[in-house]
């Protein structure tokens, strides 16, 4: 495949996704968007509704907006953000509420920072694309409360988790699969994704900072400078807590650090972080199987033998990266692979979205979600925009 065969198919995957979410997600009962759809394209509209799902929504339909002038996506922005306003945000004690009810009301009232870092990231990118003003303020307004609350002044970085009053919790855990540590990779990495693109927006000195004080945290705790894996759970000092690999982050962190530093225009910082993204890439490339696709995780040196939707976007883009930086073409070779990967065995073949996972025979994973609480058009959708981007030569 050469680079035009890429972008095109590219190009017409992220109309396939967007037209998806148009058509099938709308709550047109309740307004905003559903909270679930199944493996069997059935919707839910009795499920709870997540901030991650629909600020990735609101994210989604802005930089798609803003990188195509395709109109049509506008509105769905709007509405993205019209009901996030509505709805999620707590008047009382400020940031947003982790989840609704379907009807709107709070469900789930605690502040999860990574939360908290996907409503930074999705407005600020509706004020990327539609210049208005009101959403820049708000960006600004929820970058200083997260600086308030969540940043630590001691050991730098950022805390996981807050009641809804911003007090201390003792679960912190932003799912059932997560440790229950006060500082995460996750956490840390979407912080930082979502402060470089407000520094797009605002380039305020005070963010630019912050941004590189971010960079330094991965460089001395999180990234492992022996295997070239990320550290996933720490304690408040950056002791590590886990020795689980999770490929996908690897790859996702390798593009996402090297973004940021971009964004803040730092040489320094370009050159370190060239240097981190192949050796995060190379550390993922443990991961992958013959046939393309990149394994879930390992565990106590044990491989988790699934192969989700979002490590083969996230490497789909990592890989593509790794190729921009060293020239090496066999990055882009790799990127390509994950690609194919997704046509063969996790695109619907009827348009209806990504499946979550499947099976080491390719068999569909069993029980999950085609859009959901976790199951968003995030992953797949920025994969198009960023490779169509690169390939094109556009800015970031």
């Amino acid at each position: 495949m050469n680079d035009t065969t890429y972008r095109e198919e590219l190009n017409h995957e992220l109309g396939s996704i967007l037209r998806f979410w148009m058509r099938a997600m709308p709550d047109e009962q309740r307004g905003g968007f559903l909270g679930r759809i199944d493996a069997a394209n059935t919707p839910h509209p009795d499920a709870p509704k997540g901030l991650v799902l629909n600020c990735r929504i609101l994210w989604t339909f802005s930089a798609a907006w803003r990188q195509t002038g395709i109109w049509i996506l506008r509105p769905v922005a709007a509405r993205a953000y019209e009901y996030i306003n509505s709805y999620f945000i707590d008047r009382e004690s400020d940031g947003f509420f982790w989840s609704l009810h379907p009807s709107g009301q709070p469900l789930i009232t605690r502040k999860q920072v990574y939360g908290q870092a996907f409503a930074l990231y999705a407005i600020s990118e509706y004020y990327r694309a539609t210049g208005d003003p009101a959403a820049l303020d708000q960006a600004i307004a929820l970058y200083r409360l997260i600086e308030k609350h969540a940043a630590d002044p001691a050991d730098q970085g950022y805390f996981e988790a807050f009641s809804r009053d911003w007090s201390p919790l003792e679960d912190l855990r932003l799912s059932e699969k997560d440790a229950n540590e006060q500082k995460t990779t996750n956490t840390n990495l979407h912080v930082l994704e979502a402060y470089a693109n407000l520094y797009h927006a605002w380039p305020d000195a005070i963010l630019r900072r912050r941004i590189i004080l971010l960079l330094g945290v991965f460089t001395r705790h999180i990234v492992d400078a022996s295997t070239g894996h990320l550290g996933l759970f720490f304690t408040a000092d950056w002791q590590p807590r886990s020795t689980l690999i999770s490929y996908g982050h690897d790859i996702e962190a390798a593009w996402l650090l090297y973004t940021a530093a971009l964004a803040i225009e730092d040489d320094s910082w370009i050159q370190q972080t060239k240097t981190l993204a192949i050796k995060l890439a190379s550390a993922a490339v443990e991961g992958l199987d013959k046939d393309g696709g990149l394994w879930y995780e390992k565990e106590k040196g044990q491989l988790i033998r699934e192969k989700h939707w979002w490590p083969q976007a996230e490497a789909m883009v990592g890989f593509l990266y790794a190729w921009r930086i060293s020239g090496d073409r066999h990055w882009l070779k790799r990127s390509v692979a994950a690609w194919d990967f997704v046509k063969k065995y996790l695109r619907d073949p009827h348009g209806n979205e990504w499946y979550w996972g499947v099976q080491p025979d390719h068999s569909p994973m069993p029980g999950q979600d085609k859009a959901g609480f976790w199951k968003c058009p995030y992953h797949n959708s920025r994969a198009c925009l960023e490779i169509i981007r690169a390939l094109d030569g556009m800015a970031v």
